[in-house]
Formats: C-alpha cells, sequence, structure tokens
C-alpha cells in the first residue's frame, strides 16, 4: 500500500512540474535565465538534427584510406562536430551525411562504393567508440540510446546517385542503415532534376525516379526533398504515399532567387503532405546579404593580392586574407536563423519545422553564436525570447521528424 501511495505522490509533483514549465514565460526571463533554461532543454530533450557531414569530412582527411576514423570522442581543433561539444549543446542524433558528389555521377558504380565506404566509416567511428555512440535505425533506437546516454548515429543517404541504375539498391541501403535519401544533389541524375543545375533534363522526377520514390516508401526510406528542383520536389509530393523531409533547406524569403531553399509555396505543399523542414544553418542559406557580402570580400582579396604581387600561400597573404575575411564577413546571427523558424511556424504551424544544420558541410559560414554543435542553446534561448514553449522546443528537437519517421517505417511494415 505504501508503495502505491509513494507512486501516486511522485506521479502528482512529476505532474505539477511539467505544468509548471508548461506555464513559463520564458520571455519574461532575464537573457541569463532564459540560456540557462534553454540548456538544461537542450540537456532533457532529445535533439535530432538532420544533417551532420561528419563522413565525408573524415574521408577528406585521409582517413578513408588509412582505413581509421577521426577520434571525435575527444574535442577536435577543427571542424563543427565531436563528442564533447555534441554533449555540451544536448545534441543526441545527428543524422550522419553519407554525401555522393555530383562527379561520382560521371562513373559507373563510383558512387554507390563511395555510399559504401562512408557508412563503413560511419559504423567505425560506433565500433570505436561505444561508451559514446551507438548506431542508431529508428526512433526507438534514438530513444533507447538516449536513455544509455549515448550518442546516435542515424544515416541519410545525400544524392540518390547512389543507388546507380538498379531500383534494387533501395533495399540494399536500407539493409545498410540508410533511413533518407536526398534524391538528387549538385547535378541532375537519373532520379530528377537537382536545384543548382539549370538544365532541367526531366522536368522534374524521371520516370526511373518515380519508381524510386515509390521503392523507397515500400521499403521505409525517407523521402528527403533537399537540393531538388522546385519541379522535382512538386512530383516527388505527388508521388509519396508517406510524409517527406527537407533534411537542411531554409527559407527562400530571406534568400530570393535561391532555388536550394524553398518557397512559400513548397512549404505549403510539405505541410500538406505532413512533412517536415530542417532549417539549414549555413551563412547562403540564411540571408542574401551574406552571399553579397562574400562575394565584396572575396573580390578584395583578389585585387589586393594582384596589387601586392603575392599568391595565397604566401605567409603575409595568409595573414591579411584571415583577418580581412574575420573583419568583414557579413556572417549571420542566431536571430537570423530564428526568423526561418518564424516564418514556417506563422505559415503552416509548429508542426513542420526542425533542425538540419549542415554542420561540417557548409565551411566558414556558419552564423555568429552557432558555430558548433555545443551552441544548439543559443538558438533555442532565441525562440525561447520570441515566444516558443518547451513543447515547441521538443517539436522542433525531435517529435516533428520522428512523426515523419515512424510514419515511413509504420507504412514500410504495413506493405509487408
Amino acid at each position: 500500500m505504501l508503495r502505491y501511495l509513494i507512486f501516486g505522490i511522485t506521479l502528482l509533483l512529476g505532474s505539477a512540474s511539467m505544468a509548471q514549465q508548461a506555464s513559463i514565460d520564458y520571455r519574461k526571463l532575464s537573457d541569463a535565465d532564459r540560456l540557462k533554461a534553454a540548456k538544461e532543454i537542450a540537456q532533457s530533450t532529445i535533439v535530432v538534427d538532420g544533417h551532420v557531414d561528419l563522413p565525408y569530412r573524415m574521408k577528406v582527411g585521409g582517413f578513408t584510406l588509412k582505413r581509421e576514423v577521426l577520434d571525435v570522442s575527444v574535442r577536435t581543433p577543427d571542424g563543427n562536430f565531436d563528442y564533447p561539444r555534441a554533449k555540451e549543446g544536448g545534441l543526441d542524433a545527428p543524422f550522419m551525411s553519407i554525401y555522393i558528389p555530383a562527379a561520382n555521377q560521371a562513373i559507373r558504380g563510383a558512387s554507390k562504393a563511395l555510399a559504401d565506404t562512408l557508412i563503413a566509416m560511419t559504423e567505425r567511428v560506433a565500433a570505436t567508440f561505444p561508451e559514446k555512440f551507438a548506431m542508431a535505425y529508428s526512433p526507438a533506437d534514438v530513444r533507447s540510446n538516449f536513455a544509455k546516454g549515448l550518442i546516435s548515429l542515424p544515416m541519410g543517404m545525400e544524392n540518390g546517385a547512389g543507388i546507380e541504375d538498379d531500383l534494387a539498391n533501395v533495399a540494399y541501403f536500407h539493409r545498410r542503415g540508410i533511413r533518407y535519401i536526398t534524391l538528387t544533389h549538385g547535378k541532375d541524375n537519373l532520379i530528377g532534376d537537382a536545384s543548382y543545375d539549370t538544365t532541367a533534363t526531366y522536368g522534374g522526377l524521371s520516370a526511373f525516379g518515380e519508381k524510386v520514390v515509390a521503392e523507397m516508401n515500400r521499403v521505409g526510406i525517407m523521402v528527403d526533398l533537399s537540393h531538388v528542383s522546385d519541379n522535382t520536389f512538386r512530383d516527388a509530393l505527388a508521388i509519396s504515399k508517406v510524409p517527406v523531409i527537407a533534411s537542411h533547406s531554409s527559407v527562400r524569403k530571406f534568400t530570393p532567387g535561391f532555388e536550394r531553399n524553398m518557397s512559400d509555396e513548397l512549404i505549403q505543399g510539405l505541410a500538406k503532405n505532413g512533412g517536415v523542414m530542417m532549417i539549414n544553418f549555413g551563412g547562403a542559406f540564411l540571408d542574401s546579404a551574406y552571399t553579397s557580402g562574400t562575394a565584396q570580400v572575396r573580390d578584395h582579396l583578389v585585387n589586393w593580392l594582384a596589387e601586392n604581387k603575392l599568391s595565397r600561400s604566401d605567409p603575409r597573404a595568409q595573414q591579411y586574407i584571415e583577418e580581412y575575411t574575420a573583419k568583414f564577413t557579413p556572417f549571420p546571427t542566431v536571430t537570423r536563423v530564428a526568423d526561418h523558424f518564424d516564418h514556417v511556424v506563422q505559415l503552416v504551424g509548429i508542426d513542420y519545422v526542425g533542425l538540419g544544420s549542415d554542420y561540417d558541410g557548409v565551411g566558414d559560414s556558419l552564423p555568429t553564436g552557432l558555430k558548433d554543435v555545443s551552441m544548439f542553446p543559443n538558438l533555442f534561448a532565441e525562440l525561447l525570447r520570441r515566444g516558443y514553449s518547451k513543447e515547441d522546443l521538443e517539436k522542433i528537437c525531435y517529435k516533428n521528424v520522428f512523426r515523419v519517421w515512424q510514419a515511413v517505417e509504420d507504412f514500410a511494415a504495413a506493405q509487408k
């Protein structure tokens, strides 16, 4: 009897605590207290990032050839992601991007081979540091790893070129652990047209691409519409029987003419589909002023090098370039990132937006205050300042993408 009484009291106290948190008006807190609250939310909530380019960072660093892994179990001097910084920022499940450059598409078999290599490298990270990382293939896996204090490493393939021309490779990559596929990347591929390519090879999805989307639905891989052209986006929405994602895209309103970002029409279409748009933190994705400003910086440096008859490798030039770039590059701020969240929420609601930083994938273009994975609480604090609730942040951090991921899994299970 006493045990049940204690349980009842504990439940009552827990409910009271939750009610108290829900009633907090974070806008009235001081900046310091609000940031403290944001850090507490980050630590107590599952935080999923739709796109982190660690696998390709390891490839560029030469670890593929050495058949080793970068030691991200400790703080690294470069890059945006490692275990200590992820723990500081509360990041629990960064989707590892299995990135296939468009150049690989010209060589038959090269895209699939690279995908296999990057998958193996990701698995090696988890196997090498099992006390800190674990693979994850479902929302249930992420929850289980979170309870154990482990950082989950789910995987998404950036560029469907890895499928090559064989539809059977969709199921193959599902077996390898891939849980989303970005249909295209920098160039049109066999699946459809890409946003960065003006060729418009198919005017949207190809006939093969339509089969790929249907097969992804069947086996349980999320359809990722970042990087695709507007017409490819529309075609995929029309064909997919389950919600889709945009794993690392931002709002086109703030970058007019930049098709890589999503227009209001596409955001509304994605919301109608029940999908989720995961905001990219790269400077070019956040503000057209960054793109124009960096172009001016670049032009100045080219002229300065010519006037001083120096190459970029010259120590004097390197120092000048570093100092000038740091001083005059118009990096976006956390407030601009929050503007993207605001726009999506005001347009379609809180249920259709998430985090898709593109850490380790956008170079030195990240916003002031969001330079690496340790800084997620800065964004959360800004959203709290704007009136977002703890429940809103939970949706942004994981509930929205989990809803899509689970729907895709459930649909696939029903096909068996």
